[in-house]
């Protein structure tokens, strides 16, 4: 069926809110810049690894939400839905998401605070297409991801959206490659601007996105466990036990 992968049916889709109010405002961006000038700098000039305390797992911030909705019943595959079409639209919901979530503290993401794209004790490095590895710092990382996964969701050959067209039989390995790096995102988020999200006062959005994106990655086996364990006490947290797919998510890869 034709389909518009920009965003789910109007009753399955991740609410969405504008962001507070002037956000996008250099004034504000200014000014949350200058109370946590502070705390960033060193008589080195380099970034303390403040977020080692882990304030986003402080209960008066986890129990942030933007809605109090089960989320573990909305990511279920609908009956009539064809799984890849499910796989399709969430992910490039996913993907519009924490773009827009990235870019409300992107002013705070450079090259001199991040330079290295890194969560927890985790440093991640890019790959070209010729699997050289890149050396970059985390907005330049972030903007490969970025770049890259438009590529891909906006390509008739790999997310069809016409009538008659098929998905590619590499699509389920595609998609877990970009949930994969949206991860990556997100944990950058939370581990190097956590502080910068609680003074926008998106911390709510952020935990919902983030809470909705792996329990929908757990459903259909889409993250290696592996991979997300440099937050499983945040998952633990906001998305309760079990880091891996279930057994709903071995079953949706046997049927295929």
């Amino acid at each position: 069926m034709p389909r518009d992968h920009c965003g789910l049916p109007a009753d399955q889709a991740l609410p969405s809110r504008s962001p507070t109010p002037g956000l996008c405002c250099k004034s504000v961006l200014q000014a949350v810049s200058r109370v946590l000038r502070k705390s960033k700098a060193k008589p080195n000039g380099k970034k303390p690894a403040v977020e080692e305390k882990k304030m986003y797992l402080e209960p008066e911030h986890t129990k942030s939400r933007i809605t109090d909705f089960e989320f573990k019943e909305l990511v279920v595959l609908p009956r009539e839905i064809d799984l890849n079409e499910w796989l399709a639209s969430n992910t490039t919901t996913f993907f519009h998401h924490i773009n827009l979530q990235y870019s409300t503290i992107s002013e705070f993401c450079t090259g001199e605070t991040c330079q290295t794209m890194a969560v927890c004790n985790t440093q991640y490095h890019w790959y070209d297409e010729r699997g050289k590895k890149v050396k970059c710092t985390a907005p330049q990382y972030v903007d490969f991801v970025m770049s890259s996964v438009q590529k891909l969701v906006t390509d008739e050959d790999v997310f069809p959206t016409k009538y008659g067209r098929e998905f590619p039989s590499s699509f389920e390995s595609l998609v877990k490659k970009i949930c994969k790096y949206l991860f990556h995102v997100l944990g950058h988020i939370y581990w190097s601007h956590f502080k910068e999200t609680l003074a926008l006062e998106l911390h709510g959005h952020l935990n919902t996105l983030y809470a909705h994106f792996i329990l929908f990655a757990r459903e259909f086996g889409l993250l290696d466990p592996k991979e997300t364990a440099v937050l499983d006490d945040l998952t633990e947290v906001l998305c309760g036990g079990g880091a891996g797919g279930g057994p709903g998510a071995q079953n949706h890869v046997k049927e295929r």
